[in-house]
């Protein structure tokens, strides 16, 4: 899930032309001093806004634009396979997909155009914007990444697939682990048996006890799974199945912060 009205682009002031490219024999490597998530510990999931974390807290997950939470274990959120639409126009034209009559395929859901991964030579000018963003959040001291839309595909029309997918998300996996940071696979269940070969090391899964997904994203990643659920529902399945294995949280679909409407935060 992408934020688009409350997820900014990071410091950088989003991507430029001037990224490095990455080299074109990148590819997922067994990560080297990365730190991974504790097991079944206390999460929240703050990429609409930072905000401080509750008590029992040992993971949250934050958007690139923010600062990690001292003392815990951090994850960076970056919009890796689709643009935020504030950030559209910073996007070369050709790196937008674009369908048989030349229009940009867009995600509905959240107003975002989806990003050409469909060659080799694309998939490494998107990675080296993408790994810029990466390289923010290693400086800024975010233990992970978290490259969401990975299954941007499945809503691409046809145009692109599942190894496209997972071409890319090596790059983003190489690269992460260079800088010693962990990397996720965010949802995408149907590639979670793939993983080692993807390079990725846990998973963040939305909703995966309201779809009965979690335990397969327990099986592929041996519990380091990160759990979000929208409805009480949904958490209750998914407590029911894994609270004594996975972490897991209730949030408001918004991801808002503390004083919002909105806000729901809530492990029972």
């Amino acid at each position: 899930m992408a934020l688009t009205a409350l997820v900014g682009c990071g410091a950088d002031g989003g991507p430029t032309d001037a990224s490095p490219k990455p080299k074109p024999d990148a590819t997922a490597t067994a990560p080297t001093s990365v730190r991974l998530p504790p097991l079944h510990a206390g999460f929240d999931y703050q990429i609409g806004g930072a905000y401080r974390p509750p008590s029992g807290v040992r993971v949250v997950s934050r958007d690139r634009a923010a600062s990690p939470a001292p003392g815990l274990y951090n994850v960076c959120y970056v919009n890796a396979f689709q643009a935020q639409p504030s950030e559209r126009g910073k996007w070369p034209a050709d790196l937008l997909l674009r369908d048989a009559r030349g229009k940009v395929v867009i995600d509905r859901d959240w107003d975002e155009p989806l990003l050409d991964i469909g060659t080799a030579a694309k998939r490494e000018r998107v990675a080296a914007r993408v790994n810029r963003w990466i390289d923010g959040c290693a400086a800024k001291g975010f233990d992970a990444v978290e490259p969401d839309n990975y299954d941007s595909y499945t809503r691409s029309r046809h145009l692109l697939t599942a190894q496209d997918a997972t071409a890319f998300v090596r790059l983003l996996s190489a690269h992460a682990h260079a800088r010693h940071l962990a990397i996720a696979q965010k949802n995408t269940v149907e590639l979670a048996g793939v993983r080692k070969k993807a390079g990725l090391d846990f998973a963040v899964a939305e909703e995966c006890g309201a779809y009965d997904e979690c335990g397969a994203y327990a099986k592929a990643f041996d519990d380091r799974v990160l759990v979000i659920e929208y409805t009480d529902s949904g958490l209750r399945k998914a407590r029911s199945g894994y609270g004594g294995r996975l972490s897991i949280v209730r949030r408001d679909v918004l991801v808002s912060t503390p004083g919002s409407t909105d806000y729901i935060r809530r492990t029972r």
